[in-house]
């Protein structure tokens, strides 16, 4: 049997141009679960959705995860191997009009023809609440399948009263394992040979994202000229040209904007300057507002250094005002000055633990008035004695003074031992311990 080139035209019977005229990474979808790549997690040997799939018995889904995952590769085997009529959508291009159409041949078939629709519905998450809520009710009487794809997080962007009618997976960046697979069974399809250097250059530059390594297979293929033999070699060269720039997983906007703020964060508290400035680097590279960066840095500076180092916050508000003035691309310089400063500070949280308990206690704890010799005495001190009894700190030895600052006093701020919160515990170790005259 001759070897199938998939860069042929091949017309549909229809006239109109068949599948072979179709990106390589939509002719390369699996038509076998033996054949799709990654995702063991919910595809594996005994996995419910691996059982739904092969007995034919899905239930409405939504497939969420990065782009190049698999999610719509996977949906259209489903769509091969179903017995329901399948409709594929995209939510960028269809409204409320078109969603009703397909509705109703849903509800005619399953009336007359007793056959169910599996609905594919590619970026589900740009559908409003509206669009959203006209599916409900077919999804309910069971009319229609609807397998929802989408690369953001569903619990924000599905209304919750259709998301209890689905079961959510979620799809995971492709290892190099499974990209390398579905690599080779490519360039077996288009009869090449792939340099390994250069397979191995376009894994580390996909992100994780199969679709971006078989359309770089495709423009290499289509601009590499065949040898004696028919074949076409892809050098390590071509391969970098076919893939200019590496890509990066992070919208601003869905989960990578917040899940790489976290990171960020939490590399600066624990003190590993590297990570921190990798993901800052990652944030910025992706387009990330320097601002956005400088304002983490800044709430870190207070939340989780504190007086160990009361000079962090000194740097990283003199950061956020340096990255405005400079702009892009120099800030990242400031950035980093100041994110390799914080990462390096002794830590301390107990500024961040005393402020949560003054405000808890203002919200639960007794009522407090402001005692009389502490109030303001430049309008009342003579017919209300405001002020009256009030003790002037400076005018005592050591500029300290025993006397009240608060009804049924309490302690919120108990400083630890690390950097300069240790001479502050050294201060108040003196001071708190005087009572009241």
């Amino acid at each position: 049997m001759p070897q199938e080139d998939l860069f042929s035209f091949s017309p549909a019977p229809s006239g109109k141009p068949g599948v072979q005229d179709a990106p390589l990474a939509l002719r390369m979808s699996p038509q076998r679960l033996e054949d799709f790549a990654g995702q063991e997690h919910i595809l594996g040997e005994g996995k419910l959705l691996r059982r739904a799939i092969e007995a034919d018995r899905l239930t409405s889904v939504i497939f969420f995860g990065p782009p190049g995952s698999g999610k719509s590769g996977l949906a259209r085997l489903i769509a091969a191997k179903t017995r329901s009529a399948v409709e594929e959508l995209n939510a960028v291009t269809i409204g409320i009009p078109e969603v009703k159409k397909v509705l109703e041949r849903a509800a005619w078939r399953r009336k007359s023809q007793n056959q169910k629709t599996l609905i594919i519905l590619d970026e589900i998450h740009h559908f409003n609440r509206t669009q959203q809520d006209a599916l409900l009710p077919s999804v309910e009487r069971g009319e229609i399948t609807l397998i929802g794809l989408t690369t953001e997080n569903p619990n924000v962007y599905i209304n919750s009263a259709l998301l209890s009618r689905f079961t959510a997976f979620e799809f995971n960046p492709l290892e190099a394992e499974h990209l390398e697979k579905i690599t080779r069974r490519a360039i077996k399809a288009v009869n090449a040979d792939l340099a390994p250097e250069a397979l191995a250059h376009w894994i580390e530059m996909s992100g994780g994202d199969a679709r971006r390594i078989l359309n770089a297979l495709e423009i290499a293929v289509m601009t590499t000229p065949e040898d004696a033999s028919g074949k076409r070699t892809i050098t390590l060269e071509t391969a970098e040209d076919s893939i200019q720039k590496r890509a990066l997983r992070y919208d601003r906007r869905g989960d990578e904007h917040y899940d790489h703020a976290s990171a960020f964060i939490k590399s600066m508290r624990g003190s590993d300057p590297d990570a921190a400035l990798y993901w800052a680097a990652k944030m910025l590279a992706a387009g990330e507002d320097p601002r956005f960066v400088a304002r983490r840095l800044i709430i870190c500076a207070s939340e989780d250094v504190g007086n160990a180092d009361p000079q962090a916050l000194v740097v990283a508000a003199a950061a956020l005002e340096a990255a405005e003035f400079v702009g892009m691309p120099e800030a990242k310089l400031v950035l980093a000055q100041a994110i390799l400063y914080v990462a390096c500070a002794p830590k301390s949280n107990a500024a961040a633990a005393a402020a949560a308990a003054a405000f808890a206690e203002v919200e639960s704890g007794p009522r407090r008035e402001v005692p009389a010799h502490l109030r303001d005495s430049h309008l009342d001190s003579k017919s209300r004695g405001h002020g009256a009894g009030y003790r002037y700190p400076h005018d005592f030895p050591g500029h300290f003074t025993v006397q009240e600052y608060m009804p049924a006093p309490a302690v919120f701020y108990r400083p630890s031992d690390q950097g300069f919160e240790k001479e502050l515990q050294r201060r108040l170790e003196k001071w708190r311990p005087q009572k009241t005259p």
